[in-house]
């Protein structure tokens, strides 16, 4: 009788773990799905501007070139995502993409189109709010709030490498080394401060931008770093798809040299 007793308990308890298992796998699931179908809408919605507008400058040519690769990259992240939190990195890609979008209606004196959710620590980078022009390793670097022949290279804000890069116009992708190696060059602090210091839009310093300060502190409470960092990087210490290059000619990785 007591055998019995012990089967029937035994049986009952294998019973519960399973029904728990079995929901607890349905509602990650769910939260997967949800998740995979929100970045489809933002992805579907990149598709839509990239397959049918056409640049007619060079500012919104580039645009619209980057926006195609966030597009590819996002397509790709979404198929690979198992887990919520790198389904939400592919929405933040398409995002980005997004922005581009916008950047290059802009550039074409269109209307630039519904405002696009905020990406990851973009509101913390800043913008650049005034034209400004330095020299930096022998050669003149602009920044401007507005595309123009002279800065064509869009960027949307956000971090990169674990340093802000304010949203603005700029001469060349001066963050681009950066984006695709990991680390920052020695040069850029010197950089950064020559190029914003004193600038309203931009809430960091030289010093600030070297230390990496307010990483993850996104003013709009986003936090985290998917958005405008290397949108390669690990999603919640998942898996990682892959940098994302942003177009152009070639530079050397070790340091801020550009070849464009």
């Amino acid at each position: 009788m007591e055998l019995l007793l012990i089967v029937v308990v035994l049986a009952a308890v294998v019973v519960v773990v399973m029904r728990s298992q079995a929901t607890k796998a349905g509602n990650t699931q769910r939260s997967l799905d949800d998740a995979k179908a929100d970045a489809r809408q933002a992805i579907e919605r990149l598709g839509g501007q990239v397959f049918n507008l056409v640049g007619s400058d060079t500012a919104s040519k580039q645009a619209l070139a980057d926006a195609s690769e966030r597009y590819t990259a996002a397509g790709s992240q979404i198929e690979q995502a198992n887990s919520p939190a790198q389904a939400r990195l592919a929405k933040q890609t398409a995002l980005e993409g997004l922005y581009y979008i916008r950047a290059a209606r802009t550039a074409m004196g269109m209307d630039p189109g519904p405002e696009v959710p905020s990406i990851d620590g973009q509101q913390a980078a800043g913008r650049v709010t005034e034209d400004r022009e330095v020299e930096f390793e022998g050669r003149q670097v602009a920044a401007s709030p507005n595309p123009s022949s002279r800065t064509p290279n869009y960027y949307p804000g956000g971090r990169v490498a674990g340093r802000p890069v304010p949203a603005g116009w700029y001469s060349e992708p001066w963050w681009k080394p950066a984006l695709v190696a990991g680390a920052w060059g020695l040069g850029s602090m010197f950089l950064f401060s020559a190029m914003f210091s004193g600038m309203a839009g931009v809430p960091y310093d030289a010093q600030a931008f070297e230390s990496g300060a307010g990483d993850g502190s996104d003013a709009g409470g986003d936090g985290g770093d998917a958005g405008g960092d290397d949108m390669g990087g690990d999603a919640g210490g998942g898996d990682d798809f892959g940098g994302m290059d942003d177009g152009g000619g070639g530079f050397d990785m070790g340091g801020m040299d550009f070849d464009f």
